[in-house]
């Protein structure tokens, strides 16, 4: 296996400590960004017990972490999904995978690109009353991060870490002002099971967005080769991360509840409930509101940036897509070519959409677009641990970890699914489980032809060990 591996293939080793990585995919999946924009949709579905919904999706999100958690144990790989599914299904699903999840992840990540200049439009308007075309701080914010991420791991990452632990105080101090100006309303109302509303299928309604607030969770495991002690880091990183984030999103659901007087309509019916609770708890924290907000979508932008176009950069490297993704530049030992090409395309989509459609708007529909093909890869992936498992480790294979839980996930990742793709829809949502489908199709042509062409090409799915010589 190692014979034809030179370090000058290879990214930055132990560049990375578990505090990064974890910070890394806090940053990534950005709080205050999902929060501010979810919410109002969770409690129209779930009512006042919406904190009960991000808690089954929190649980979820675990299923799905356990399963990534146990690939890393055995593989860690900086093409995470692909490898992990190309060991398990073969060439063909690797390529397929590269090509289906990378340009899921880039439509997803074009959702941030046009809030980063809407949100900051829109702060510059309230506050100094200027008004900049949006259109222009998208570009400079991409520009941006494109530098910081192709500088370095370690510099980028450090400084997602910093938006977000700003991000994260500022949250909590509002939330805390929330909680102390209704006295009369910390109640255990949001917490209790009778309020759902419609039941066990209120949960069903917010659930698919309650997921999205998570989308990111799986951030670390690309980060493999450039963490130290990679096997036990990885594992570690994804299951704090995703009960840290999950814990975070419940106690603010319950304060912007108690910050509305418990009332789910008035909630449902806020574009953005925590702002809105702000202004009626501690008007003159308004522009931290705003701050987080900023700091949130930044840090996000930084921390998906460097993990999902390392899938992209390791696809280049293994050969399962042209092999410039697959350069590292001499100095930074960064993938530059992946991170601008990630970068760029993501910012092209929303140059070319963006046109005359507001950035709320233009979020919501490229967002939702791109989390399709995530949330299949998420499915695919749990299918695959079994069957790699047995392939591959056959001695350590344990019914609950390597089949019961994977089996879990795909069953609570149907609910979200189906919610994406359910017929009736209005639009353009009804258009884009179509687009997925016609995606998957051309990605699962080109991995027949590809593994036809490349006869070799199982030999170098995972060849980077991210750990190995």
């Amino acid at each position: 296996m190692g014979h034809h591996h030179h370090s000058k293939n290879r990214l930055r080793r132990n560049a990375l400590g578990l505090p990064e990585i974890v910070a890394s995919t806090l940053a990534n999946i950005a709080p205050a960004m999902s929060f501010y924009f979810g919410f109002a949709t969770i409690v129209q579905g779930a009512g006042v017990a919406a904190p009960l919904t991000i808690a089954v999706a929190m649980v979820a999100i675990l299923f799905l972490a356990n399963t990534l958690a146990e690939f890393s144990r055995f593989h860690p790989s900086a093409g995470s999904f692909v490898t992990f599914i190309g060991r398990a299904f073969g060439p063909s699903a690797a390529a397929a995978t590269s090509i289906f999840v990378v340009v899921g992840y880039i439509t997803a990540a074009s959702a941030v690109v046009v809030i980063s200049g809407g949100w900051a439009q829109d702060a510059l308007k309230t506050f100094l009353g200027i008004n900049v075309p949006w259109q222009i701080i998208s570009v400079l914010v991409a520009a941006f991060v494109g530098v910081l991420v192709s500088r370095g791991i370690s510099l980028s990452t450090r400084w997602a870490g910093i938006f977000f632990i700003f991000e994260l105080v500022l949250l909590l101090v509002g939330a805390v002002a929330m909680l102390i100006a209704h006295p009369a309303s910390l109640t255990l109302a949001p917490l209790n099971p009778a309020n759902l509303s419609g039941g066990l299928k209120g949960i069903g309604l917010g659930f698919p967005l309650a997921i999205y607030l998570f989308i990111g969770w799986e951030n670390s495991a690309t980060l493999a080769e450039e963490t130290a002690n990679p096997r036990r880091n990885v594992p570690r990183a994804l299951i704090l991360g995703t009960l840290a984030i999950g814990v975070l999103y419940i106690f603010l659901a319950y304060a912007t509840e108690v910050g509305f007087g418990n009332d789910a309509k008035a909630v449902g019916a806020s574009a953005i409930p925590y702002v809105d609770a702000i202004k009626a708890s501690a008007a003159g924290m308004l522009f931290i509101a705003y701050l987080a907000g900023l700091t949130s979508i930044f840090s996000s932008l930084i921390g998906l940036t460097n993990s999902q176009a390392r899938i992209l950069f390791n696809s280049g490297r293994e050969g399962l897509l042209p092999a410039f993704f697959g350069k590292i530049h001499p100095e930074h030992g960064t993938p530059h070519v992946s991170l601008w090409a990630f970068i760029g395309v993501a910012l092209t989509i929303v140059l070319v959409f963006g046109r005359n459609i507001a950035p709320v708007d233009l979020f919501g529909d490229v967002g939702t677009l791109g989390t399709i093909p995530v949330i299949v890869t998420y499915l695919v992936t749990n299918l695959a641990l079994p069957v790699y498992v047995l392939r591959h480790a056959r001695a350590s294979f344990s019914v609950l970890r390597h089949l019961v839980l994977p089996l879990l996930g795909v069953v609570m990742l149907a609910l979200p699914l189906w919610g994406l793709v359910e017929p009736g829809q209005p639009a353009p949502f009804n258009v884009f489980p179509y687009a997925a489908a016609m995606l998957l199709l051309g990605s699962l042509i080109y991995g027949v032809l590809l593994s036809r062409r490349s006869p070799d090409l199982m030999s170098r799915i995972g060849s980077y060990v991210a750990d190995a010589e």
